[in-house]
């Protein structure tokens, strides 16, 4: 990379978030604006809203005017969202995501971008659970413990040593996610782990840094049984998709997809082997989409 500073995305996935992305918005345009000298924008990726996100959203973008967003009206998941807006990784040197709740505030994020954009790695992830981490407020006990024994399970499936896999803010060059985005495919919170493997498996290297987090109220997002169990399947599905036994297992998709169905998750992305795009299977509607603007493109 030059030494001019890089341009950056960063992609926010919101579903239902009007009371909470509004302060988000505006902390990280300032913020940005700030401390960023290359171009910066935000998309945000609306996944199924039924409340006034969409709103909110539009009064940070009259205000900000790095702030656009891409509007699903279907609900696709988190990784669902975060597939769609890393097809936009062509406009930007380095691309990153952060959640809608400001679990992660600008400087913590902006450690991430530092990081990538001072040494040779490829892509920085936020971890809670390196020494040095600030964590102000902790998930309630159960979530943790659920996180936790999420953890052995990606442990023992992928070995990557990745000790927080799911905080929600991790930063890649362009480079790194236009070789495995056509590998992306888990629409639901496994998607960190999809992500992160499919660069392992690219050869990009990978570094934890030490974040500053904070629990927040309001989380969509229940463990529950069905959740374990829809994790616990695409983690499963992860695993054979880079098994040999993979292209073998066609005609259970349908059973796949009945699975995905029981359990209220959104269905994996399937990718088209002629364009390259991603589509959901589980819902045909077409995205309302409020392009990101010319203030930003390709270099």
């Amino acid at each position: 990379m030059s030494d001019v500073a890089p341009s950056l995305l960063l992609l926010i996935p919101a579903y239902n978030e009007e009371n909470r992305i509004g302060p988000v918005l505006e902390d990280y345009a300032e913020y940005f604006r700030q401390h960023h000298p290359g171009r910066f924008q935000m998309v945000v990726v609306l996944n199924g809203c039924r409340d006034n996100t969409l709103g909110v959203v539009q009064d940070a973008e009259r205000r900000h005017a790095c702030i656009t967003h891409t509007e699903f009206p279907g609900a696709i998941g988190k990784g669902g969202a975060l597939i769609e807006g890393l097809k936009l990784a062509p406009l930007a040197d380095l691309i990153g995501y952060v959640d809608a709740d400001g679990a992660t505030p600008p400087k913590a994020f902006h450690d991430l971008v530092q990081a990538v954009a001072s040494s040779p790695i490829d892509c920085a992830i936020a971890s809670r659970w390196l020494p040095g981490a600030v964590v102000h407020h902790f998930q309630p006990e159960n979530r943790r413990f659920a996180s936790r024994l999420f953890h052995l399970f990606v442990e023992l499936f992928f070995r990557m040593r990745i000790l927080d896999t799911q905080c929600g803010a991790k930063v890649m060059r362009r480079q790194a996610v236009e070789s495995i985005h056509d590998r992306l495919s888990l629409a639901d919170l496994a998607f960190d782990v999809n992500l992160l493997y499919s660069l392992t498996r690219a050869g990009f290297k990978i570094r934890e840094i030490a974040t500053e987090w904070s629990d927040k109220s309001g989380s969509k997002v229940v463990f529950n049984l069905r959740t374990s169990l829809n994790m616990l399947l695409s983690l499963v599905r992860l695993r054979l998709i880079y098994s040999p036994f993979y292209r073998w297992l066609g005609p259970l998709r349908p059973v796949e997809a009945w699975l995905y169905t029981q359990l209220r998750a959104p269905q994996p992305v399937r990718h088209s082997t002629s364009t390259g795009d991603a589509t959901v299977s589980s819902s045909g509607l077409p995205p309302s989409r409020s392009g990101p603007r010319d203030g930003i493109s390709a270099d």
